[in-house]
This record gives structure tokens, sequence and C-alpha cells, in this order.
């Protein structure tokens, strides 16, 4: 579906402009600031603020676009290409983006370079912090969660019998009761109780338990299967209570930051809510209309939207620590703070377009003539029957071809 490579841009760009004209001043009043600190200007965009201060929500659409891709990608593969694929998708640009954040924290950086040395190792290896740990980038908690549910749908195709279906009521129920603790436990205290800062902890150290965000690739996978075939009144339920959950989800984030933030305390916990809804609803739009448009032709997505698709995961990487110093480089130069963001967010675009189309390219053919070097490429046969995992959902055999590494 073409709509998915623009909506996921323009929420790498929310989370964009929350990190550079909100977060980047208002982490003082928590006091959980990255590692961008130490190249970020002293500037603050206080006028700004009811427009840029849930620009977060765009993780969480993220999350629902990634259920259905990646649901999409696993039902048309075996085992051994899904995980290729993945790594092949993953690892080139993390590379490429984790040593460019180290590089400029380095040169650039107010800190010490024994501080950057065991992050930047752990984003290149994709290795998860420790509660107590520090990534390289804050941004880059989010592939911890990625990483788990690519896990999960892998395991699943191991398994041969569990399908997508059995994959969303777990993820559905499992993330929903936690939520729902979550905000139970959020009526009766306050945010300088324990058991408060407990759960905002599976936010983000914890991130890998899919605890909280389970229900966001739960949902993309259920949108994947009514894409293809109507829900049941069992399956539509489903779609409900993960509905339910996500919004809980951002509802107690958000009002995390509402209470914390004294900026913001105006602001409603709905909002962010709102225009995850909206995202949600668009996808769910275009999946319907693909189902009612399945056995004709449809027309192939322009070339430019797929590009922004290839563009989001590196500007998503880059954005934060990169962005904050471009930006003060600007400021430095005379630049005032709003141009300077708006200036810096397009040099990050044309640079995440050089990576994608020219750097990842050429690591992921290096990678892919080791793997294959060392024979760790999975053979290619052709297929007699559907995958398990897309079995019900009367989809297409697929048809033996390179494996499709640039979905995401």
């Amino acid at each position: 579906m073409s709509l998915l490579d623009p909506l996921r841009f323009g929420a790498a760009l929310g989370v964009a402009i929350f990190h550079q004209m909100f977060w980047s001043w208002a982490w003082v009043s928590i006091g959980v600031p990255g590692f961008e600190r130490h190249v970020a200007a002293d500037v603050l965009y206080p006028s700004a603020t009811p427009f840029t201060w849930f620009g977060w929500v765009g993780v969480e659409i993220f999350f629902v676009v990634s259920g259905f891709v990646i649901a999409n990608s696993a039902s048309q593969s075996s085992p051994g290409a899904f995980l290729l694929g993945r790594a092949l998708r993953l690892y080139p640009a993390v590379w490429v983006c984790a040593t460019a954040t180290f590089l400029v924290l380095l040169l650039f950086g107010s800190g010490p370079a024994s501080e950057f040395i065991l992050p930047y190792l752990h984003a290149m290896l994709m290795v998860p912090k420790g509660v107590t740990g520090q990534w390289l980038d804050e941004v880059y908690w989010t592939l911890a969660a990625e990483t788990a549910f690519y896990g999960l749908v892998f395991c699943a195709m191991l398994t041969k019998t569990i399908t997508l279906r059995h994959l969303a009521f777990g993820l559905t129920i499992y993330s929903a009761i936690f939520n729902a603790i979550a905000l139970v436990v959020l009526s009766c205290t306050t945010p300088s109780d324990l058991p408060y800062l407990v759960i905002l902890m599976f936010r983000v150290p914890c991130a890998a338990f899919l605890l909280t965000h389970g229900c966001f690739f739960a949902l993309g996978i259920w949108l994947f299967i009514s894409a293809n075939r109507q829900l049941t009144a069992l399956e539509q339920l489903a779609v409900a209570v993960a509905c339910l959950s996500g919004a809980a989800e951002i509802y107690f984030f958000a009002s995390f930051l509402l209470t914390s933030i004294p900026a913001i305390a105006d602001q409603s916990a709905l909002v962010p809510i709102l225009v995850w809804a909206a995202a949600v609803l668009l996808i769910a739009y275009a999946a319907n209309r693909n189902r009612r448009s399945a056995g004709t032709a449809c027309a192939e997505a322009p070339a430019y939207l797929r590009t922004l698709g290839l563009i989001t995961y590196p500007l998503y990487l880059t954005h934060n620590v990169l962005g904050a110093a471009i930006i003060r480089a600007l400021v430095d130069a005379g630049l005032d703070a709003t141009s300077a963001v708006w200036v810096a967010l397009g040099m990050l675009v044309l640079v995440c377009w050089f990576i994608c189309a020219k750097i990842e390219p050429a690591v992921r053919s290096a990678l892919m003539q080791s793997l294959s070097y060392f024979g760790k490429l999975p053979q290619r046969r052709p297929a007699t029957r559907r995958p398990a995992l897309a079995r019900g959902l009367r989809l297409p055999l697929p048809v033996p071809a390179k494996v499709n590494v640039a979905a995401s």
C-alpha cells in the first residue's frame, strides 16, 4: 500500500520535530537527557509547544505500520529468508548512522570519549542497554521493541503451526492486560510514587518485552489480515481491544509528560491519541480499499513515495544527535533558532537520501557477499504451499525471488 511510505515519513518527521523543538529544552523538567545534550544549542521554542509536544506519538504509528509490513513480509517468506531480510534491512543503516552519531559526539561533543564507546558497540550490535545503561541515541530504544517483534514472528514461522492470526491474538491479550493494569495503577498513584516509575520503565529500558507496545504490532497484523479478507466478529473484537490498549499506553505516557513538564500542563492527553487514531484510520481505509480491489491490477506507487519510505529509517536514527549538532552549528553561524531547525531537517533528509540510495546498498551488498562466502544465505526453493503464517488470508503462493530487503 503506497500510503504507508508517506505515513511513516510523516511520523518520523513528527518525532524529529518533537525532539528538536520540544524535548531539546523540556527534558530539564524530568532530568533524563541523552547524549544529544553534548552537542545541542541552548535554544528554546516555547511558542511552538502546543504543536510539538505530542510528536513522540509517531513511534506508536511506526509500530502499527511495522506490524502491517512485517506480517506481509513473513506471509510470503521462508523463516530463513525472513530473518535475512530483516538483518539486511536493519544492520546496514544502523552501522552507518551509529558510526556517524559516534563521530559527531567524539568531534563536537562536550563529554568524555570513553562515555560513548560502550553505547556505540551496543548500537552496532543492536544489543539493548541495561536498565542503568545509556543509549548512543535515545531513539534507539525502539529498535529493541522492533527486534523483539521480529524474533517473535521468526519463532512463529519456525513452528509451522502458529499463524499470523494466533500471533495477533496473543499480542493483543498480552499487551492489553499489562496496559489495563498500568491504567489502574495510574489512577491511584502520583508521579512521585515508585509504581508509576516502574510503569514508565517498561516503555523504554524494557521495550523488548513488548508489554506496552505489543498491542501496536498486533493492530498492524490485524490491519494486514483485513487487507486480504473480511475479519470475523471475534477478530473485530480483538481489533477494538488492541485499539483501546494502544490508546491507554499513549494516555498514560502523555499523562506522565503533562504532569512532569510545567510548559505543557495545560495541554490534553487526548491530542496524541487523536493523532494516532487518525493514522490508524488511514491504514484501515487503505487496507479496506486493497481488499475490495483484490483481483484487479493496481497502479504501481510513484518512485518518490517509495524513496520517502526508505529515507524514514536513517532519518529516524540520525535526527536527534546529528540534527542537534547541525542546529547548533547553524545557530552559531547566526541563523535564528526556528529557521535552523527546518534547515537542519532539510539537510538531514538529503543526507539520509544519500545513505539509503548509495551507502546502504553498498554495505548491504558487502554483507550479502560475506554471507554467501561463508554459505550462510538461505537456500532458495520453489514453494508448493503457503507459509503457515499466511494460511487463511487468501494470499497468492509466494514466487521464488530475491529477498526484498528494502521493506521495513
